[in-house]
């Protein structure tokens, strides 16, 4: 009997092959992104030494979102990430989708931070 592989499993076997291809360094950082199924969290990231240099979600208070499970509030959590590492000096990043689709919410926080600013 042949059995099927979960979900979580093969995103993060997808995380993991998209991560031997690239990583954040301190000249252009790594934007990550994470989807759980009531929120959504973006860091931005420096590989090399370890650190997180910048980052949003859907729980942040100064968002006042009224839902946080949906396009509006992931379109709120790329501009703020956006805004967060333009205030840091941060122009250009490395764009990880964490083994998501790049459909939906993830490319809703992807377009907002390309329009707030951010290279990638």
């Amino acid at each position: 009997m042949v059995k099927k592989e979960s979900r979580q499993k093969a995103r993060e076997k997808k995380h993991l092959r998209i991560r031997k291809r690239f990583s954040g360094t301190p000249e252009r950082p790594r934007l990550s992104v994470f989807r759980s199924n009531k929120h959504i969290y973006a860091q931005i990231i420096d590989d090399v030494a370890g650190n997180t240099l910048a980052s949003a979600s859907t729980l942040d208070k100064d968002l006042k979102l009224a839902n946080t499970d949906d396009v509006e509030a992931a379109t709120a959590v790329g501009k703020a990430i956006a805004q967060k590492a333009i205030d840091k000096g941060i122009k250009t990043v490395v764009f990880d989708r964490g083994g998501y689709i790049y459909q939906g919410k993830v490319a809703a926080l992807a377009d907002a931070a390309r329009e707030a600013g951010l290279e990638f």
